[in-house]
């Protein structure tokens, strides 16, 4: 656990809150941990297309876009359709090598760090879905958090500042995550305690690349946005929510 410890340091000084007691007290609770291990799922998935979106519009051409495309496509039909064997998206991969354009000057890192994050968010989408099947648990359609919808809400309009602001909202975001794997894992059985905390590694490094590409994109220092959006951030986790989810607010029953 000490590794475990050390990695968590750089992110829990980049967020500027930890989250809160209540949100553990509730996630640890046995009736809560269901839907907590759905909307994880879908999370995962939605990390994978959100870093799959950032090449398409960013990095290649529409040959290697389609690509990726059919590369999530089946997990997004066993997702919102309910189509398809869970089983073989173990083995399900990327059909082809993504070409960069060769007119922006950070496509190949782009396409480096998004599609590796892309593997693993996947991956660990398998995970999840697998203690799923071991459990019972079935689903239905999960609506959003607000969580990031309203982070995005204050990405600015023109490039590449759009592209900026998107990628310092998925470094918090993947932040939150590993800080709130951490959180819940001692909490858990011992086979989500060992799951959680598999994915810390991964998890942090994911926020780091997703900054590194906004300094690397940026001809400015982006501090300043670094700060604001971690203010937003901070906002939303301690916000009266009424819904629960992975990323949700300070349960507002609990008030």
């Amino acid at each position: 656990m000490q590794d475990d410890e050390q990695l968590l340091i750089p992110i829990k000084q980049f967020l500027k809150v930890e989250t809160p007691q209540a949100w553990i007290e509730k996630a640890k609770l046995e009736e809560n941990q269901t839907a907590l291990l759905v909307d994880h799922m879908i999370c995962e998935l939605k990390a994978a297309q959100t870093a799959m979106l950032l090449i398409r519009r960013y990095a290649v051409d529409k040959q290697s876009g389609d690509a990726l495309m059919a590369w999530l496509t089946p997990y997004k039909d066993f997702v919102y359709r309910k189509q398809g064997d869970w089983k073989l998206l173990a083995n399900n991969s990327l059909s082809k090598n993504i070409v960069a354009k060769t007119n922006t000057p950070y496509s190949q890192q782009l396409i480096d760090k998004m599609v590796l994050l892309i593997k693993e968010e996947l991956h660990h989408f398998y995970q999840v879905t697998e203690i799923m099947q071991a459990r019972n648990i079935s689903f239905d359609f999960v609506g959003s958090s607000r969580y990031a919808k309203e982070m995005l809400s204050h990405v600015r309009t023109h490039e590449p500042e759009t592209l900026i602001d998107k990628l310092i909202c998925s470094a918090y975001i993947e932040a939150r995550s590993c800080e709130r794997f951490a959180k819940i894992a001692p909490h858990l059985d011992p086979v989500l305690n060992k799951f959680y905390l598999s994915l810390l590694r991964s998890e942090a490094r994911h926020y780091q690349d997703y900054l590194a590409l906004a300094e690397l994109i940026s001809d400015k220092d982006i501090t300043q946005r670094i700060v604001f959006f971690g203010e937003v951030e901070a906002e939303l986790i301690t916000r009266p929510d009424s819904d629960f989810k992975f990323h949700s607010g300070y349960p507002e029953e609990l008030l």
